[in-house]
């Protein structure tokens, strides 16, 4: 390995500088390694990790100018057994009328890779459809893309699981349009899709009263019960919800202990049944940043718009600052999350997505998973300028 990234928050030069895919020690903590993903993109945001058939540790995000615009695509990259280096990045979807987002790999039982995304036009996300694409090599190509169902207005982030009766269970959110105006996420629900089919056909299961519960996140159940988390619309705490039929039908989410800001978190269930949740321990009540929407910097035409609306509100609060990033660990099957390690800190200033200008400061939307030897790998946005991979030895 080179030599050790710098700790701190890091300018937009020294991101840029360290966007090279090689693996650093860190220099205070000795069971940790880092590194940033090689990108020709302005903006990289949403990543997703998966371990791929070959034993490879692949990373996808999607990446462009700004989050909405036509120019952003999903990308690829991915860290060979035994690699000290992340392959260079590898563009997966490319529709120049449609911003492709929120990628996710999926390994199928037979070992085919499947990736889904969003595909929308422009900042309209109550517009968007759910893309497929199958490879059969491991992820070195994939076939065309493929509308997945005829759902609109569903997005996805969460990667899918295996049902109790090898059901393909994808979770998914509705985003509502309210009746005046454009989409702003107030009235979006929580929705579990299911592929009785080895995913040719799908359905919807609808989470109840899931009202501003997004990203559903199902962990492998404990006793029986096995819990999902929810980003909270109203940036108040982390939601959960139970199921105890493996993941077909789940109870009305309810709040944590664990504050949360309007953004997304990941669980992962650890080998000693621990469950460990990469977010951001903040919400409304901690600032009064606020601004009206996610899509505000962009036209009802889907082009760039000028600044943003700040101190907007509405039923979803959006700006409170996606920092500190931390690693939270539960012993009562997530009802609370007394332990934390920090991995970021900073301004987490999201009062705008301009990466062009260095502007945002978020450490946002992780990806946590475990290696077979208990190490676990998570990744996540830095400043929305790069994708942050980081190793740690233990939990």
């Amino acid at each position: 390995m080179t030599k050790a990234m710098r700790p701190g928050e890091l300018s937009t030069a020294e991101i840029e500088a360290y966007m090279d895919g090689l693996l650093r020690p860190h220099l205070t903590e000795s069971d940790r390694v880092e590194a940033m993903l090689s990108s020709p993109c302005v903006q990289n945001h949403a990543a997703n990790l998966c371990w791929l058939p070959d034993d490879s540790l692949a990373c996808v995000w999607f990446g462009g100018t700004m989050e909405g615009m036509g120019d952003i695509s999903v990308w690829m990259s991915r860290l060979r057994p035994g690699s000290h280096h992340w392959t260079s990045a590898e563009r997966l979807s490319d529709r120049a009328d449609r911003s492709e987002q929120n990628p996710v790999l999926f390994v199928a039982p037979n070992g085919a890779v499947w990736l889904f995304h969003t595909s929308q036009p422009g900042g309209r996300q109550d517009a968007c459809e759910i893309h497929f694409r199958r490879s059969q090599d491991c992820g070195a190509t994939f076939g065309e893309a493929r509308r997945l169902g005829d759902f609109t207005g569903v997005f996805v982030r969460q990667p899918p699981r295996i049902g109790p009766q090898g059901e393909w269970l994808l979770p998914g959110f509705r985003c509502v349009t309210p009746p005046q105006g454009r989409w702003t996420g107030s009235l979006d629900t929580a929705v579990m899709l299911v592929s009785q089919d080895s995913g040719m056909t799908w359905s919807a299961i609808e989470v109840p009263d899931s009202l501003g519960a997004v990203h559903m996140n199902p962990v492998p159940a404990q006793d029986g019960v096995m819990p999902a988390f929810y980003r909270d619309r109203c940036a108040n705490r982390v939601r959960r919800s139970l199921s105890v039929d493996g993941g077909l039908s789940w109870s009305k989410p309810t709040v944590t202990d664990l504050p949360n800001n309007n953004s997304s978190v990941q669980a992962i269930r650890l080998a000693d049944m621990r469950i460990a949740l990469v977010g951001n321990p903040m919400n409304a009540e901690m600032s009064d940043q606020r601004r009206a929407s996610l899509y505000d910097e962009i036209d009802d035409e889907g082009e760039a718009g000028g600044t943003p609306v700040l101190n907007a509100t509405s039923g979803a609060i959006w700006g409170v600052p996606r920092a500190p990033l931390v690693l939270a660990l539960s012993q009562d099957n997530g009802a609370t999350f007394p332990d934390m390690r920090r991995l970021e800190d900073g301004s987490g200033y999201c009062l705008t997505n301009n990466s062009k200008d260095g502007l945002n400061k978020e450490y946002s939307y992780p990806s946590i998973i475990a290696g077979s030897d208990g190490a676990l790998h998570i990744a996540y946005t830095y400043h929305r300028r790069a994708i942050k991979y980081v190793r740690l030895q233990r939990a």
